[in-house]
């Protein structure tokens, strides 16, 4: 998820490198006045590499954007990339800063990543339209701001073949709670305390469609603080926002109707990483005073970016050690014990922090890789028992690797299927048979998809959404992916980012997909 202008964001930088990978650098002059663009090649596996380009902040005055464009000759082709946006013209590709990484003081330096099949290198670079070795920068400055889709995070290609075998299909052992959500549900994210580009929505002009309402976002005051901070939209920003009084009324008029409205932590701009027990606590202390002060029904994990990570070592997710992890499940299971039954629990992890731990999780065994990878395996598994619904975002993806041993890319059914059947089937982690992750209940496994095209990366249109619920469901229609976890006739439900922008597209999302989940059986 994410805010302001920005889409479902991760910063994902897939570094994984071999003993045998070959470094190529190809700089400007060192003592360049100016910014700079340098380029490397990070990895090679004969068919395609890794790369990557380095700009550095060589002049006397703070930069508050930059543009590095290249061409690939023919027969070579971009692939997924990272901390950057892109747009390409033929064989010309021009990557943009993101929001966060655009703005360098002198001497400073922020990089972007990106993979390419074929074997040729980029020619012709330029860095704000002059030569990235350095050189006189244009009269108009680059675009400060990216658009509103947001690139993809990204896998390296794994060194070793994927794993092909289904998993195992043991039953899980948790039974369904009665959590008085509909059998099959659609959740929204709702803009609460920022307006965005889709503008302000307030609680009660919410359409009674939804049935789980998340409030985005709660955010801590300093990324390691754990102290949890909502509230509604400034004015100043949102003039047609409510009182707190009207929207704490509206919220009891929800939930008089059977919905439920959940505060959601973390966002694009919520990093939040619990490293000490005191940060746990007062986590826990923030997310109760927030949970109280509005009489909500529960919580929503939407941790993204450097949130969660596995510390070196950390290579088992049924025992993590990593205290991110540790400390955030430690939290989560005492907001449920003073809360009781009936707090809701949900989840909206990116593929790379789940679904990617089928092939790599955290920093592996040689180290080197991602240590992100996976990372919310272990929160997961160790809160089966208590989760209510895992919602894994199928957008801002890059190319995952499913069950059936071939790489899958969002926008697609395909995706969406093959992505939420390793949910439902299990898998093993990082290809180990000896450390299966469990498959998860019916009820408690629903997938995400944009409302729109300017809600993220991989929208598809709702005839696509239909046919992989449908297939996941009924096991009809499925395409070229026979689901491993056959049918799933209590599969929970859609979630989508976001109510806002399923209004600004006048309700296509809702209009569609509400009424086809009421009429599932």
């Amino acid at each position: 998820m994410a805010r302001r202008f920005r889409t479902p964001f991760l910063a994902a930088l897939a570094a994984l490198l071999t003993a045998a990978a070959a470094t190529l650098a190809l700089a400007g002059p060192a003592l360049a006045a100016g910014p700079t663009a340098a380029f490397t090649k990070t990895s090679d596996w004969g068919t395609g590499w890794e790369g990557r380009y380095t700009v550095t902040n060589g002049g006397s005055s703070t930069i508050t954007g930059w543009q590095v464009a290249f061409t690939l000759p023919a027969g070579t082709t971009l692939g997924s990339y990272w901390d950057a946006t892109v747009t390409s013209v033929g064989q010309r590709h021009t990557f943009t800063n993101r929001s966060w990484n655009g703005t360098l003081a002198p001497g400073a330096s922020a990089s972007f990543g990106f993979l390419v099949t074929g074997s040729g290198l980029p020619t012709d670079c330029t860095l704000n339209g002059a030569p990235c070795g350095g050189g006189t920068p244009p009269t108009t400055a680059p675009p400060t701001t990216a658009p509103p889709t947001t690139a993809p995070p990204t896998t390296a290609p794994p060194t070793t073949a994927p794993p092909s075998t289904p998993p195992p299909t043991t039953p899980p052992p948790t039974s369904p709670p009665n959590t008085g959500l509909p059998k099959h549900a659609l959740i929204g994210y709702l803009h609460t305390s920022f307006a965005n580009g889709a503008g302000y929505l307030r609680m009660a002009d919410v359409p009674a469609d939804w049935d789980v309402i998340n409030l985005a976002f709660g955010e801590p005051t300093s990324v390691t603080s754990g102290d949890i901070r909502f509230q509604l939209c400034p004015v100043a920003e949102c003039p047609t926002v409510e009182t707190e009084a009207q929207f704490t009324a509206a919220i009891r008029a929800k939930q008089q109707q059977g919905k439920k409205v959940l505060l959601s932590i973390g966002g694009q701009n919520g990093q939040v990483q619990l490293t000490t027990t005191a940060a746990r606590d007062t986590f826990v202390r923030s997310v109760s005073a927030i949970i109280d002060r509005y009489g909500l029904d529960g919580l929503d994990i939407d941790f993204e970016g450097h949130s969660l990570y596995l510390d070196t070592g950390d290579t088992d997710f049924r025992n993590p050690t990593t205290p991110v992890v540790v400390n955030l499940i430690s939290a989560i299971r005492t907001l449920k014990q003073r809360y009781g039954a009936g707090f809701v629990l949900t989840m909206a992890p990116e593929t790379f922090f789940v679904q990617l731990g089928y092939q790599f999780y955290g920093s592996g065994p040689w180290g080197g890789q991602d240590p992100r990878a996976g990372s919310y395996l272990p929160v997961i598994h160790a809160l089966r028992d208590i989760l209510t619904v895992l919602h894994v975002q199928d957008y801002n993806s890059g190319p995952i690797v499913g069950l059936d041993g071939q790489y899958h890319t969002m926008g697609s059914a395909d995706f969406h299927i093959a992505m939420t059947d390793m949910l439902l089937a299990g898998f093993p982690v990082a290809g180990n048979a000896n450390a299966v992750f469990p498959a998860l209940r019916e009820d408690q496994v629903a997938f995400g998809a944009p409302s729109s095209t300017s809600a993220g990366n991989g929208y598809l249109a709702p005839v696509g959404v239909q046919q992989a619920v449908t297939c996941l469901v009924r096991g009809q229609n499925c395409g070229g992916y026979t689901p491993r976890s056959g049918t799933n006739p209590a599969f929970r439900g859609l979630m989508t980012w976001s109510i806002n922008w399923d209004r600004f597209y006048s309700w296509e999302f809702r209009l569609n997909h509400g009424p086809f989940l009421k009429a599932l059986p």
